[in-house]
C-alpha cells in the first residue's frame, strides 16, 4: 500500500510542487492583504478622529468669536456715544434756549449719524473678529498637532495678544472716519428735510438706502481700511529692531487683509450690513404701527406704508437704537450676524485655511 501511494507521488511530483507553491502563495499574499487592510483601516481611524478633533476645536473657536463679539460691543457703544453725544443736546433742549430750532437739527444729523454708524461697526466687528480668531484658531490648531515634533508655534500668546489689539483700529482711528463718512451723508440727504416733515417706513428705508449708497460707493476708501490700519504698521517702520514675535504678527495682519480684500469677504460684509440694515427697519416698524382699528380694515404692507411720522418724532426713535445694536446681551440684532450662513460658511474656509499644514511651508 505504502509502495503504491510513494509511486503516486513520484508521478505527480511537479503537480504537488505546484500546488504547494500556489498555497504558499495564496497564504503569503492573504497576509499581505489583511496587513494592507489594516494599515488602511488605521489611517482612516486616524484621520476621522482628526477631523472629528479639528471639528471640535473649530466649534469651540466659534463660540469663542461670539463671546468675544458680545464683549466688544459695550466699548464700541461707548466709543461712539462719546464721540456722537446726543444726550447733551436732549438736555440743553430742556432747558428752552433761544436756539432751539438750531439745536434740533443737530441732533436730527448726530441721532441718524450715530445709528447708522452703529449698525456699520457692529456687522465690521462680528466679520473681522470671525477672520481675526479663525485665522489664530486654525494656527493654534496647527500649533497643537506638531508642536511636539519642536516646530516654531506660529501664534504663541504675546502674538496673539499683540496681534488681537489691531482691533482697536475699529474703535478709534477707523471709527472716526467713519463717523466722517456717515454724518456727510446723513447731512446730504436729510439736511434739508424739515422737522414737521413726515416721513412712512417705506420713505425712511429709501433714505437709509440713499445714505448707504454714499457711504459704501461715494467714498474713497474701501469699508475694510476702517477695520484694520492700512499697510504703513508701526512695527514695519522699526526694521531693524523687529522681534520674531514682530514678524509673526506682521505675517498675520498681512493675511488678514488679504482676507479682507478678497471678494468672499466683501459678500459676507454686504450680506451682514444688508441683514443688519433690514433689521433696524423691523425695530422702527414697531412705531409705524397703524391704530388696530385701521390695520383691521386693511393689510399690514398698505397700511404700514400709509402710516408717517414728523420727522421730531422719528428722532428720539433713531436716536435710541444704538442701545439694541450695540447691546452686551444677546439681542435679535447681534444675533442675526453672529447665525448668518454666509458668516458661519466664510469662518469655516478661513479656518479650514489657516488650519492645514501646508501653509506653515509658506
Amino acid at each position: 500500500m505504502f509502495s503504491s501511494t510513494w509511486n503516486f507521488v513520484k508521478r505527480h511530483r511537479r503537480k504537488f510542487i505546484f500546488a504547494g507553491a500556489v498555497v504558499g502563495g495564496v497564504y503569503l499574499l492573504g497576509k499581505y492583504a489583511q496587513k494592507k487592510i489594516r494599515e488602511i483601516q488605521e489611517k482612516e481611524a486616524t484621520e476621522y478622529i482628526a477631523q472629528a478633533r479639528r471639528q471640535f476645536h473649530f466649534e469651540s473657536n466659534q463660540r469663542t468669536c461670539n463671546m468675544t463679539v458680545l464683549s466688544m460691543l459695550p466699548p464700541l457703544r461707548e466709543a461712539i456715544v462719546n464721540q456722537l453725544n446726543s444726550e447733551n443736546l436732549t438736555t440743553l433742549l430742556k432747558t428752552k434756549p433761544a436756539n432751539k430750532l438750531e439745536i434740533w437739527e443737530d441732533l436730527k444729523i448726530l441721532s441718524f449719524t450715530r445709528t447708522i454708524v452703529a449698525v456699520y461697526s457692529t456687522c465690521m466687528l462680528v466679520v473681522l473678529l470671525r477672520v481675526q480668531l479663525n485665522i489664530i484658531g486654525g494656527y493654534l490648531y496647527l500649533d497643537n498637532s506638531v508642536g511636539k515634533n519642536g516646530m516654531t508655534a506660529q501664534a504663541p500668546p504675546d502674538v496673539q495678544q499683540q496681534y488681537l489689539s489691531s482691533i482697536q483700529h475699529l474703535l478709534r482711528d477707523g471709527l472716526t472716519e467713519l463717523m466722517t463718512v456717515v454724518k456727510k451723508a446723513v447731512q446730504n440727504s436729510l439736511g434739508g428735510f424739515s422737522l414737521k416733515q413726515s416721513l412712512s417706513l417705506l420713505e425712511l428705508e429709501q433714505q437709509l438706502s440713499w445714505i448707504r449708497a454714499e457711504v459704501e460707493a461715494g467714498s474713497e476708501r474701501p469699508l475694510s481700511w476702517y477695520m484694520l490700519a492700512d499697510d504703513e504698521n508701526p512695527l514695519a517702520e522699526q526694521a531693524c529692531g523687529l522681534t520674531q514675535n514682530d514678524v509673526m504678527t506682521i505675517k498675520l495682519l498681512n493675511e488678514t487683509r488679504d482676507m479682507l480684500d478678497s471678494p468672499d469677504f466683501t459678500t459676507v460684509l454686504n450680506a451682514c450690513l444688508n441683514r443688519g440694515f433690514s433689521r433696524l427697519l423691523d425695530n422702527l416698524a414697531e412705531f409705524f404701527r397703524p391704530p388696530p382699528s385701521v390695520s383691521a380694515s386693511s393689510s399690514a404692507p398698505d397700511s404700514l406704508s400709509a402710516v408717517s411720522l414728523p420727522l421730531a418724532k422719528i428722532i428720539p426713535i433713531i436716536n435710541g437704537q444704538i442701545n439694541t445694536i450695540c447691546s452686551e446681551t444677546p439681542s435679535h440684532f447681534v444675533q442675526d450676524l453672529l447665525l448668518n450662513d454666509q458668516v458661519k460658511e466664510f469662518a469655516a474656509i478661513v479656518y479650514e485655511t489657516f488650519s492645514t499644514s501646508h501653509e506653515l511651508q509658506k
